[in-house]
């Protein structure tokens, strides 16, 4: 049985020891740095039992039927039908006027046992008596409020006051199929306005069924399944809301098919804190807790998301033009089943996630009153930081399998993947830390090329921080950062290689990392230094810091040759070759998924030896020093750009960057020591 200890346990009590003490301060920076935006925040809730199964569409059962008694309007709007269905929406809307309900709220308060089908003909429901102000004892609720701005409610209080937060409220209902009897989603529309939370809640009712309508325009998400064993979404289109298209939440055999997604300001997919059903196992799961497949996301910030995305499997579906296509993370705390485990993503094309919807922040349209943004017009108010331009993002995920998906036309890179210490989600154990970013398999992927065969290039194939586990990536990923990344072997679980297993990512790409996490859209906060958000060339953060370091230690080396080497030809051909490549290196970042790195490193290595070489005959031991951080340099090259170095807890830069500082103090000390004036003799 996997622990999620092994990542740290299994070190020796040194390596453990430097490791807590990295940790430590890595942590409480990145704590301090951090956005405080939550993805999303719901009462204390457990996991189902995992007894119930996904529920198949029925055509017998107890029925009860929506309609509005409009005969006119009705009628022109099935006047366009195939005829089998026009009569039959027909023959529906005549039992429907003499003994049906006028809103869906109606007859789900109406449904007395299990195996009920609601049936909505064509047209839009407001739900008028759901906006009715809330009783006494519903405004004067007692439960915590989310920073967000609304109570986190028990399912009490819920079932209590089902209309505080939302527009339809199904509460502990069993069994329950609602379906719009039109050709396409949009005949049956569903309509919060921006005035409830959410559209329609189902809350601990297993084995229920959506089918064929619309639900659209809340101030968090259209359709919201909640603690639930065994729901269906078929065919039903979410739009235009403040945060989630469909939220699952903390719930099991699932199952999206056929469903639209867009104009959100998270994302169009959200199965959140699914059944943590494989958190005890490597790559053999033992089934998956919620499948999707056949959707379309797009025009969201991200097409889909999950924070305890666990046990998901999406396959055959179109993420495109959204902010970033996928993204799975460890990040926010409340959510069961951290951190994020075995998503399956297959088949899917993803494609053209580039969209710039951090402008209506900046502009103040994202300030206004939701109905005044014009989310209709194509206004998205992105609520989390993520990186525009990626296919895949994972934050902080183990065991997840991209296998024969088409990821093309991003303008930053198909995939990335970065650690998420434990401390972001709330967790104290050090043994925890470095849980995230583990074992994660990319094969087969089509990068750069459309279903169609197509030719449309990604910027980069790969974007990693260098964090984590057994990691591997397909042999044919070429423009990777670092340069060189772990194989895979033919399937998941196998290497064609030796495995890394680092617990902290890049120096520099923390520090990015770091920065961008300040995104915050409540507070219209967008970091300037980002390039996530727009920032570049000496604008960016990690160009900046490289910038700083790479003068820093050009004056040094400067000062050195003028003091102790101009008379010698090593020692000024080192120190030109390490100006060189500290030059170089500040572009390099920039370019980060090129060979420019391991070549600035080079010189930069190359340079120190040499001059080293030549201090040692006056300053024998800082001679010897300099050497050893030239020599770090080049390990730190042929681990970025030949092969990334196995049994290492920290990568050659970090090791560097400790000995670089030994290295400028003592530097220093030279500098500031005066050679003692040689005299002539006088003649005897």
């Amino acid at each position: 049985m996997r622990s999620r200890h092994i990542y740290l346990c299994g070190m020796p009590w040194s390596r453990r020891l430097a490791s807590a003490a990295v940790a430590t301060l890595t942590a409480a920076v990145l704590l301090l740095s951090a956005s405080t935006a939550l993805a999303h925040e719901e009462r204390p809730v457990a996991f189902p039992d995992g007894s119930g199964s996904v529920p198949v569409f029925r055509t017998q059962g107890p029925e009860l039927l929506v309609c509005k008694t409009d005969r006119a309007d009705f009628e022109r709007r099935v006047a366009v039908f195939p005829a089998d269905l026009k009569a039959r929406n027909l023959e529906l809307f005549e039992r429907c006027a003499a003994k049906g309900y006028r809103h869906l709220q109606e007859a789900v308060d109406q449904v007395r046992g299990p195996g009920s089908i609601i049936r909505i003909l064509p047209g839009t429901y407001l739900e008028e008596p759901s906006l009715a102000e809330p009783a006494e004892a519903c405004r004067r609720l007692q439960a915590r409020w989310s920073d967000l701005g609304y109570q986190i409610l028990s399912f009490e209080q819920q079932r209590q006051c089902p209309h505080n937060q939302n527009l339809v409220a199904i509460m502990g209902v069993r069994d329950l199929q609602i379906e719009g009897t039109g050709a396409a989603p949009q005949d049956v529309i569903i309509d919060a306005r921006y005035r409830k939370l959410n559209a329609i809640r189902a809350d601990t009712s297993d084995g229920v069924y959506f089918r064929n309508f619309t639900a659209q325009r809340t101030t968090f998400n259209s359709l919201y399944v909640l603690a639930t064993d065994g729901f269906v979404i078929d065919r039903v289109l979410t739009r235009w809301n403040d945060e989630y298209g469909f939220l699952t939440f903390a719930s099991d055999h699932g199952l999206y098919k056929d469903c639209e997604s867009y104009g959100n300001g998270d994302s169009g997919i959200y199965p959140g804190s699914a059944s943590d059903l494989n958190d005890d196992r490597g790559h053999d799961v033992r089934r998956y807790a919620i499948e999707i497949t056949g959707c379309k996301s797009h025009h969201n910030m991200t097409g889909y998301s999950g924070t305890a995305g666990d046990s998901v499997w999406a396959h055959d579906n179109e993420f495109y033009e959204n902010m970033s296509g996928v993204a799975m993370d460890s990040l926010f705390p409340g959510h069961p089943g951290l951190p994020q485990n075995h998503a399956k993503f297959e088949r899917n094309d993803i494609r053209d996630n580039n969209a710039d919807y951090v402008k209506y922040i900046r502009d103040g349209t994202c300030a206004k009153p939701p109905a005044e943004r014009g989310y209709e017009q194509g206004v998205v108010c992105p609520q989390i930081g993520t990186a525009p331009g990626t296919g895949i993002l994972t934050a902080g995920g183990n065991y997840n399998v991209f296998s024969g998906n088409w990821i093309h036309g991003h303008e930053r890179a198909a995939f990335q993947l970065f650690g998420a210490p434990a401390f972001l989600r709330g967790e104290e154990d050090l043994a925890k830390m470095f849980d995230t970013s583990h074992h994660n398999a990319y094969i087969g992927n089509r990068l750069g090329v459309s279903p169609s065969g197509e030719r449309r290039p990604n910027e980069a194939d790969l974007w990693w921080d260098g964090q984590g586990t057994a990691n591997c990536w397909q042999a044919d990923a070429v423009t990777t950062s670092p340069a060189t990344v772990p194989v895979c072997g033919s399937r998941p679980g196998e290497l064609a290689g030796p495995a890394t297993g680092r617990v902290l990512g890049e120096p520099v790409k923390l520090a990015k990392l770091m920065v961008c996490a300040e995104y915050n859209a409540r507070e219209a906060r967008v970091p300037a230094g980002c390039d996530w958000f727009g920032a570049t060339g000496l604008g960016r953060v990690d160009v900046q810091v490289t910038l700083g370091l790479s003068v820093f230690l050009g004056l040094v080396t400067g000062l050195l040759w003028w003091r102790r080497l101009r008379g010698s030809v090593l020692g000024t051909l080192g120190a030109v070759a390490v100006l060189a490549g500290l030059a170089l290196d500040v572009p390099a970042v920039a370019y980060d998924h090129t060979v420019l790195p391991a070549v600035a490193l080079v010189l930069t290595g190359a340079g120190w030896v040499a001059a080293g070489l030549a201090l040692r005959r006056s300053r024998a031991a800082f001679g010897w020093t300099t050497v050893a951080v030239g020599a770090l340099a080049l390990v730190d090259a042929f681990d970025k750009a030949v092969l990334m170095l196995p049994l290492l807890p920290l990568g050659p830069g970090w090791i560097r960057g400790l000995v670089s500082v030994v290295w400028v103090l003592w530097a220093v000390v030279v500098l500031a020591h005066r050679e003692p004036t040689r005299t002539a003799e006088a003649p005897a």
